[in-house]
């Protein structure tokens, strides 16, 4: 019998019979994890990715409810979620590195509690600033716990098949969490009050620092200084590139503060990269960027989620604005696919022992495409069975690629450079659901003007529907060619012979 085994300083993994789950049998300063409670450390890290990942959509079915409760403007309501997005966008590297030189452990409970304590502030809120400030803190504590979340996992789960189930476990969360935003949402603002969106997370947040305060060993202190110049330019570079993605949306890619904040996130970014070429102890080391899998899956993870954002804009606005939906009708409609997402994922994962990784991302991304197509054919008179095809072939794909995908991106990362690459991780799911939704949002606003100039037959209503329709089919058409560009990438790009988990070889003969 042949046991693989991985080890730094302070931490030993095998894959024993009473150890299934391939947890890293800890042997840290401050505690031991306890033997028998795999399942209990996977809950930790899932729970907290559920929460990150929920709290980007769950506001959205409550903001007509906020902006009436709160008098708010309507360029105020999309800052209740764009605050978010950029405090989380923004600081995930800064996250992630705090995770390595402070521990991940400590860096993982402090996010947790600056989270709950924002969503506690925030459903209080009785006024747009305190509102938005408590959102950008909620993006503040996601960004401190998201990164060191995956690499707990990373490094706790041996490589091989229990990682890889894990990792199925935690693309489901991902890839479906944002579905089931949508459906607590709608829940939440119909049974109780748009508070509860913010409300709900105080006691899931104290649930997680509980267990993970009782389960989760600290990780190894890298010794090291903190990179403040790396820190600062690829906060302030990261942010400034969200806001005018973000911007663009709104704005239009030509406005002034469009350009001038892109201007700056490049040359801050450019910046970026030169400190850390120098750096001794850097943010990011750029040696993750040497192995050719490696960076070919944070940008195939960049369009994929681009893509998928507008699958999610659209549909929710369709369900709504065209079919009459509930708030609530709507989140439930989205429940084939979350459904199919944990499908895909864990045939994904339970098979990637026999599966050629790269031939499966390919798979998925064609599902994934051939959904964002087939709902580029949607008509005023489309029903909701018209679109039960393309949201199964959208979570079936998506689950079944993101698997694959975020092996590669975590696999043959030194302990040290755990947190850093899981930075990079979230960092790419966060821009690109910003240059996702600018782009698909600025073509979707250009072709519906259009539309409604030229057709002017029938009610007022029926010329909104069909504006609506026209520049809906063309997003979920660009959507899909984003996701044509990461299928590219894949098929030209990545070069592995077989499942990047499996080769590790972390099976008992």
């Amino acid at each position: 019998m042949s046991i693989q085994t991985t080890s730094d300083s302070t931490t030993t993994s095998a894959q024993l019979p009473g150890n299934p789950f391939g947890v890293a049998e800890a042997r840290p300063r401050r505690r031991l994890l306890p033997h028998g409670h795999p399942g209990l450390v996977l809950a930790v890290i899932l729970t907290c990715q559920l929460m990150v990942v929920l709290d980007a959509t769950i506001v959205n079915i409550a903001l007509p409810d906020i902006q009436g409760a709160l008098h708010l403007s309507s360029a105020n309501l999309s800052w209740v979620i764009n605050a978010y997005t950029l405090a989380f966008g923004g600081l995930l590297l800064l996250g992630a590195r705090a995770g390595d030189i402070l521990g991940r452990r400590a860096t993982f409970l402090a996010g947790i509690g600056l989270f709950a304590a924002a969503s506690l502030a925030g459903g209080f809120a009785t006024g747009a600033p305190m509102l938005l400030t408590m959102r950008a803190l909620q993006g503040v504590g996601a960004a401190l716990a998201s990164p060191s979340a995956l690499a707990l996992l990373t490094t706790m789960f041996a490589e091989g098949r229990a990682r890889t189930r894990a990792i199925g476990l935690y693309t489901m969360v991902s890839v479906g969490g944002a579905a089931v935003g949508l459906m607590a949402g709608g829940m939440l603002t119909q049974w109780a009050s748009w508070r509860w969106v913010l409300f709900v997370n105080v006691p899931i947040g104290l649930a997680v620092l509980v267990l993970a305060r009782a389960v989760l060993p600290e990780t190894t202190r890298h010794i090291g200084r903190f990179d403040v110049a790396g820190a600062l330019t690829s906060s302030v570079g990261m942010g400034a590139l969200v806001f005018g993605l973000i911007h663009a949306a709104s704005h239009g890619w030509a406005d002034t503060t469009t350009l001038a904040s892109f201007l700056l996130g490049l040359v801050l970014l450019g910046s970026f990269v030169g400190i850390e070429l120098r750096a001794p102890s850097p943010i990011t080391p750029l040696r993750l960027f040497a192995d050719r899998n490696r960076a070919s899956s944070y940008l195939t993870r960049l369009f994929m989620v681009a893509g998928m954002m507008g699958m999610f804009f659209f549909l929710t606005l369709f369900l709504q604005n065209v079919l009459g939906y509930s708030s609530l009708k709507t989140g439930f409609a989205f429940v084939p696919m979350t459904v199919f997402v944990f499908l895909g994922s864990q045939l994904s994962a339970r098979t990637a022992h026999l599966l050629n990784g790269r031939a499966v991302i390919l798979v998925g991304l064609t599902f994934s495409m051939t959904g964002l197509l087939w709902l580029s054919q949607l008509s005023q008179t489309s029903s909701y069975q018209s679109l039960l095809g393309p949201l199964v072939l959208f979570g079936l794909g998506n689950g079944l690629a993101f698997v694959p995908l975020t092996t590669l991106s975590l696999a043959g990362v030194d302990r040290q450079d755990a947190g850093a690459a899981s930075g990079l991780v979230n960092v790419m799911q966060q821009v690109g659901g910003a240059l996702g939704l600018s782009v698909l949002v600025t073509v979707f606003a250009t072709v519906s003007k259009n539309d409604a100039a030229q057709h002017r037959a029938g009610t007022a209503l029926e010329q909104a529907h069909h504006a609506f329709v026209a520049g809906a089919d063309r997003g979920f058409l660009v959507a899909a060619t984003l996701l044509a560009f990461s299928w590219l990438l894949v098929a030209a790009v990545v070069r592995t012979p077989q499942n990047a988990v499996s080769t590790e070889r972390a099976l008992i003969d």
